[in-house]
């Protein structure tokens, strides 16, 4: 555990000062190549923990605290052991020798362990009293305040929910691939492997526990993807035929643009701007049994880098967005984002709908999608471009979860935005 710990105030420095999670857990592992897959795994859950919760957690241990406390190691090592004691089956005196000797580590200072010691069984006497002092909006619902005020402007009756669940673990969710397999006969070959799956809706099967790829049955054969329900309402929407010359435009990792092969034969072009990304692409095409017309390295930006001339029936154009709906996956997303971040996006996300937009033919149909749960990313957006466009209608689109294309983060699903617009 003290390794675990020591690694785990490591990450969460890394984030804090502006590093992403993924890659500062990668970096980790590299300069520690002995850890077992039980440490790295017991890392990246303190990592996550601590910032899933950090609002809460650090607001905690302000009211231990009689002094600010300036040594940022001490403060991030007290911040993962809160989190062990209130949301670990760890017992807590383990938790508490661990961290006294992963201050003796981390600070040289005489009086360290003492603070940590003091500080940790100070929260296990007064846990319940201190849970109901915490009264700040950052404290209840570990957001920023600029990001909690947003969602309270933009959904007043569903913030705090969208809140609540941005904090949960995420579901796992497979999708069928119902041209190798039937979605009940995967569900039954699930059952015989002693793993339980609800069906959401189509083909998404939500896992009861969460499991390694490996212990999932056929996932080599290409029988099955994981990819979030919320996810696989995109390649249905878009309204493929047989035969349509078909563009995925922000391709990577690929789950997109292979359910779009598995509901029909097209002729699909999948570019994405990172060569390293796009290798992920065509593995799961491969892994999946199909193969795409053209897989090109290139930015939705700059068609005319890589466009051949032939005008597209479909383009599905999942754009870089703030990822404000997928936070409960990649929890330091909150705290690494800034208001001002929402509208460069758009700026962003304007700019590739434009390029996109002439290279659709007339009647064709356009699934602009952003992981996002602002306004300024999605419907303001898509009502700007409207007025800007005259050729370009916007689709209603019939599904019972979504709100003018909204579809909020729930236990079930991720937050995604869908605006269907089509070309007269």
């Amino acid at each position: 555990m003290i390794k675990a710990q020591h690694l785990a105030v490591i990450a969460i420095r890394r984030v804090l000062a502006g590093k992403n999670l993924t890659e500062v857990l990668q970096e980790i592992w590299q300069s520690n190549p002995l850890l077992s897959h039980q440490q790295q795994g017991a890392i990246q859950d303190l990592s996550y923990g601590v910032l899933r919760y950090y609002g809460q957690l650090n607001a905690l241990l302000n009211l231990l605290l009689d002094n600010t406390l300036q040594d940022l190691k001490l403060r991030y090592l007290l911040l993962v052991s809160l989190y062990q004691l209130q949301y670990s089956k760890a017992p807590s005196y383990a938790i508490v020798d661990h961290a006294v000797s992963t201050a003796r580590i981390l600070s040289n200072k005489r009086g360290a362990p003492g603070l940590v010691n003091a500080v940790l069984r100070n929260f296990i006497r007064n846990s319940s009293a201190l849970c109901e002092q915490v009264s700040s909006d950052i404290g209840k619902y570990s957001h920023p305040q600029w990001w909690i005020n947003k969602l309270r402007k933009q959904y007043p009756n569903h913030y705090k929910t969208i809140l609540n669940a941005s904090n949960q673990h995420p579901a796992m969710t497979l999708r069928v691939n119902v041209r190798k397999i039937g979605v009940k006969a995967y569900q039954e070959m699930l059952e015989e492997h002693g793993i339980k799956a609800d069906l959401i809706w189509d083909a998404a099967l939500k896992l009861a526990q969460p499991l390694s790829i490996e212990k999932l049955p056929g996932f080599k054969d290409g029988l099955m993807s994981i990819q979030d329900a919320g996810a696989q309402l995109a390649a249905p929407l878009l309204d493929v035929h047989e035969g349509m010359h078909v563009l995925d435009a922000c391709a990577a990792p690929g789950g997109k643009s292979t359910h779009l092969m598995e509901l029909a034969q097209i002729k699909l072009t999948a570019i994405d701007s990172n060569a390293q990304r796009l290798k992920r692409v065509a593995e799961n095409f491969e892994r999946l049994g199909n193969e795409p017309h053209r897989l090109v390295c290139g930015d939705a930006l700059y068609p005319s880098e890589w466009w051949d001339g032939q005008a597209f029936d479909r383009i599905l154009a999942d754009v870089p967005c703030s990822a404000s709906g997928v936070v409960s996956r990649h929890p330091d997303i909150k705290w690494l984002r800034r208001q001002t971040d929402l509208s460069l996006f758009a700026s962003n996300q304007e700019n590739i709908l434009n390029a996109l937009w002439k290279i659709l033919k007339r009647e064709g149909k356009l699934l602009y999608i952003t992981c996002s749960i602002f306004h300024e990313e999605n419907l303001i957006l898509i009502k700007e471009f409207l007025k800007s466009h005259q050729d370009a209608r916007l689709l209603p689109l019939s599904h019972s979860d979504m709100v003018n294309g909204q579809l909020l983060p729930s236990s079930l699903h991720d937050g995604f935005f869908y605006a269907l617009l089509c070309k007269t």
